[in-house]
């Protein structure tokens, strides 16, 4: 396992995880700009140009893209957060410079007017999905409340408002403000031919010329309180609480996320055995979310109405326990089993291995090995845990539950 790196002449930075052991390769654009990086009028810009990437280029029709990318057999997609938009594929490694070739083209889109107003109304179904069906836009509702006015509170999707009033001549600004060489990676993992990659990039994007795209890290000042909205089509009762965590800069995200797995897994955590092993709700986990200047602890529950406030009281007793008491010893080892066992397996396809360098890259111009992951999550010690819950108390929260109830009981 070998790591490469260079930086075009233009700013944009090439870099690989090459396996020579490997069968594949996965080759993905990271564009360090999301939902976070616009303004009220152009909300949903980030998500709605991932869409429109795909409609064609100067070069290219929409068909053409998408044959292109089945022909070479390639599993390829994209995805837009609040901080990055990835462009991915997947394929056999002797598709290596085509793929450079296709995804830096489609990054440089035509933006056709006609192509624009279609797929604006898809835009605009998706985010009337998402508030019909379960959980009924709670994230980003919840999101909103907990960071206020702080950029993290954006909506990914934008509003129906902000779209239907969105143009194609904003959509190409936002390009021209955002889409700059310098704030670009070419992340590649797998059977890669490192100098023939840096060739490729140099082909595909060489060309592009970089101006400023930089971001201002803003610490939020997170929220608490409680809120209830009622859905009367809802059968089931859905509550999310945020509440602060370590940021994607600081050394006990490690630590959250082991926590996050004792208190909260889907299988043998506190949550699974106080919540879902006897009945009392459909679903109830934890999760640590780092982004660069904030992190977040997400609890999620389902369950049927009439549990809904005491199932809340007992998520809130859990934590105040976990907070004054501490995890055993038993609960971090086996965390750190399961986590292990995450990291090794999602390891074992180039294109699990994608994403953790490329996150690790974009965010902190690092590398880490699976080995490196493995060393620093055996390096947690039970102090660590502590500080988590000392510096950020899952008690201490922003929640909001959706469902058929018209009022609820807050936890105290």
């Amino acid at each position: 396992m070998e790591f490469c790196e260079h930086t075009l002449g233009n700013g944009l930075c090439v870099v690989a995880e090459c396996n020579g052991e490997a069968h594949s390769i996965a080759l993905g654009f990271f564009v360090q700009t999301g939902s976070r990086d616009e303004t009220d009028e152009v909300a949903g810009v980030s998500h709605f140009l991932e869409h429109m990437t795909f409609k064609g280029t100067p070069t290219r029709s929409a068909d053409d893209v998408n044959r292109e990318f089945d022909e070479m057999g390639a599993h390829h997609n994209a995805g837009t957060s609040e901080e990055n938009t990835v462009y991915y594929a997947a394929a056999l490694p002797e598709y290596q410079d085509p793929i450079v070739e296709l995804l830096g083209d489609i990054l440089r889109p035509s933006l056709r007017e006609d192509d624009f107003d279609t797929e604006k109304q898809v835009v605009i179904e998706e985010i009337r999905m998402y508030e019909d069906q379960p959980p009924f836009g709670a994230d980003e509702k919840c999101r909103a409340a907990f960071f206020g006015s702080h950029p993290l509170g954006r909506s990914i999707l934008g509003t129906v408002e902000s779209i239907t009033d969105l143009s194609v001549e904003a959509m190409r600004g936002y390009i021209e403000h955002r889409y700059s060489p310098g704030n670009v990676a070419l992340v590649a993992c797998g059977r890669v031919d490192f100098d023939a990659l840096v060739a490729a990039a140099e082909r595909a994007a060489g060309h592009w010329e970089p101006f400023e795209a930089g971001r201002t890290p803003a610490e939020p000042s997170p929220r608490t309180g409680f809120g209830i909205i009622e859905k009367e089509t809802a059968t089931q009762q859905y509550a999310l609480s945020l509440s602060p965590a370590p940021s994607s800069q600081d050394e006990l995200r490690f630590a959250a996320k082991l926590l996050a797995n004792v208190l909260g897994d889907d299988w043998g955590s506190r949550l699974y055995w106080e919540l879902i092993d006897p009945g009392l709700a459909e679903h109830a986990g934890l999760s640590h979310a780092e982004h660069l200047d904030a992190g977040m602890m997400v609890a999620f529950m389902s369950c049927r109405p009439e549990l809904a406030a005491e199932n809340l009281q007992r998520i809130l007793d859990l934590f105040r326990n976990a907070e004054n008491d501490g995890i055993t010893a038993a609960e971090l080892d086996q965390a750190k089993s399961k986590v292990r066992s995450r990291i090794v397996l999602s390891s074992e396809r180039p294109r699990g291995r994608l994403f953790s360098v490329g996150s690790d890259w974009v965010y902190r111009r690092e590398y880490m090995s699976v080995r490196d992951d493995l060393d620093v999550l055996a390096a947690v010690s039970l102090d660590d845990l502590a500080a988590v819950m000392s510096q950020y108390p899952l008690s201490r929260n922003t929640t909001l539950s959706i469902g058929p109830l018209a009022e609820l009981a807050a936890p105290r």
